[in-house]
């Protein structure tokens, strides 16, 4: 990523928080300002302590505790300020990348990594506010000690202050290099870490699977790399910071070893006093902490930057489905639905249809049969603009899909899956998904066309059993009523049922059908499915081959005319 890419994101995300930055940075600067006059007052107490005045030490004494209380005042409120402001700066840009993928195409997430995802969602989110936080926390207020300290030493002895400023850039050459080497170590074990945790995401959702073809042991090796990758990519990053901090500090002790000698050197030939070198020497002392905290801040900043990379690698990505600027809200339809010369692929080179054309009428029932890859789910996926076509056009009520806000769409669009989708929350949440306010009396009417009202209400809590991470707490038959409810408490006009009996055993399926038979009533229905048992009743049926129509027709036409679907349906009968 183009470093100015990288502090443009930054100063996007540090923009709402910049009056509370401003009163932490003016704290900070009162914070700063008492360093020189504590140095003062340390060489004043030591001229005072020869000398034995014991009232004057005191009065001094009273003054030094003074200043050390503003100071520590101007402290709290730089440190409490930035706190805020970072946390508040996590929240925004976490729920800003968050809604970002959210509007992203179904596309994308067919190959991202779930786990990664997570990780850049959490952890490198969190880095970068750590980042920010330290920089106004530690930082700056660091550089500004470094400044006013040294400041005040160019007014004690030049000199002096010369020789520091010539080995000066030597420390910022080697903390600037151990920086960037850093960096470059901590993006690559952040990679590592988003890996594994992808890893774990997928054996924990599957690990029934796992289980049952006892893969425990082979998983348990996959588990081993990614950790030892990780171990082996963290370790180079501790290792390298290991070697700085000897290395600085070594420095840090010769360059105090050099100053001891250089102002005996001054105050033998006159040009310091006694007292003026303590405070001297208490400048700088008071330069080591700021030193050590630019230096292990400027690490953890070059580390940030890293998450700040592969954050901004997800604010870049842009969806492949776009709603048109002037989109306007597609009205209530009554469930015509037109397919016009439709070509699609997932690559250009491989088409999935071929110049379709289809139409359906309201409230017709129409299947879609055909071998895998005829394209099947891919003409209904077309239809909520999960894709584009590359050629045609998909029409609803003769609104051209393309033309209308995506929300105005899919809110007339009811899809019952194969594999059901439940999210944690009660039974109640998950049949009234995407409504934040919502009516129970209605969820229950649902739940009962649905045929789930009977086994809900046997739970102790009823509609407010909690279903488990992904329904694990629900059998395959009981999620499937759950999400034909969920279909027909959003009550739209057109419906898609992908497979939604495949993976049921017979009672189940009776149960389900059943329900299903409810909620396809006046409405537009495009039933895919493998088992021909299950369409016969659709008015009519359409056999796909290599992304075409090939057959068209009611069961009894179709098993007349001898084609395709009377060959499947004879296999499938046979079978």
């Amino acid at each position: 990523m183009k470093v100015s890419d990288r502090y443009r994101l930054l100063l996007t995300i540090l923009q709402p928080q910049l009056t509370v930055i401003l009163q932490a940075l003016l704290c900070t600067l009162v914070f700063t300002a008492m360093w020189p006059l504590l140095a003062r007052i340390a060489g004043e107490m030591a001229g005072l302590l020869a000398k034995g005045d014991v009232l004057a030490i005191a009065r001094l004494g009273g003054i030094c505790t003074a200043v050390f209380l503003v100071q520590k005042i101007a402290q709290f409120g730089q440190d409490a300020l930035m706190a805020k402001a970072a946390l508040s700066i996590v929240y925004d840009l976490r729920t800003h990348v968050y809604a970002h993928l959210q509007r992203l195409s179904s596309s994308y997430f067919e190959t991202a990594q779930s786990g990664d995802l997570a990780y850049r969602l959490t952890e490198d989110i969190d880095r970068i506010g750590e980042v920010i936080n330290k920089v106004f926390h530690q930082f700056v207020p660091s550089v500004l000690q470094l400044i006013v300290v040294l400041g005040y030493m160019i007014y004690l002895n030049w000199q002096l202050t010369l020789a520091t400023l010539l080995i000066a850039p030597l420390m910022a050459l080697l903390i600037t290099w151990f920086g960037e080497q850093l960096r470059k170590l901590s993006y690559r074990s952040q990679n590592q870490v988003s890996n594994l945790s992808a890893l774990l995401v997928e054996v924990f959702s599957g690990i029934r699977m796992v289980q049952a073809f006892a893969a425990e042991d082979y998983t348990l090796n996959q588990f081993r790399k990614e950790a030892e990758a990780n171990r082996r990519a963290r370790f180079r990053t501790e290792k390298l910071k290991a070697i700085q901090f000897p290395v600085v500090g070594f420095l840090e002790a010769l360059s105090l070893l050099f100053f001891l000698l250089l102002g005996g050197w001054q105050i033998s030939q006159r040009n310091l006093s006694g007292e003026q070198f303590v405070s001297y020497l208490t400048a700088v002392l008071m330069l080591i902490d700021p030193i050590s905290l630019v230096t292990s801040n400027y690490n953890e900043f070059k580390q940030g930057e890293a998450s700040v990379d592969r954050v901004m690698e997800l604010l870049v990505i842009q969806p492949s489905v776009v709603e048109s600027p002037n989109a306007v809200i597609l009205p209530t339809v009554t469930g015509k639905v037109e397919y016009r010369n439709v070509d699609f692929g997932y690559r250009p080179e491989q088409p999935v249809l071929q110049d379709l054309n289809l139409m359906a009428l309201p409230g017709e029932a129409i299947a879609l049969v055909g071998s895998s890859g005829a394209g099947k789910t891919t003409l209904a996926n077309l239809l909520p603009r999960f894709y584009d076509p590359q050629q045609g056009q998909v029409l609803i009520d003769g609104y051209d899909v393309r033309d209308v806000t995506l929300r105005s769409l899919r809110r007339q669009i009811g899809i019952v899956p194969q594999e059901i989708i439940l999210f944690s929350g009660t039974i109640a949440q998950n049949i009234a998904f995407g409504q934040e306010d919502f009516s129970l009396d209605a969820v229950q009417e649902a739940a009962k066309i649905a045929n789930a009202h009977q086994f809900i209400i046997q739970f102790p809590q009823g509609y407010h059993t909690w279903v488990g991470e992904r329904g694990v707490n629900l059998s395959g038959g009981q999620r499937q009523r759950l999400a034909i409810a969920r279909a027909v408490l959003l009550n739209p006009r057109i419906l898609i049922l992908d497979e939604a009996t495949s993976a049921l055993d017979s009672e189940s399926e009776a149960l389900v059908q059943e329900a299903l038979e409810r909620l396809m009533q006046n409405r537009t229905v495009f039933i895919i499915a493998h088992r021909l048992a299950t369409v016969r009743r659709a008015d009519r049926i359409l056999v796909l081959e290599k992304g075409q129509v090939v057959e068209s027709g009611n069961h009894g036409e179709l098993i007349e005319q001898g084609g395709r679907y009377a060959q499947l349906y004879l296999q499938q009968f046979q079978a």
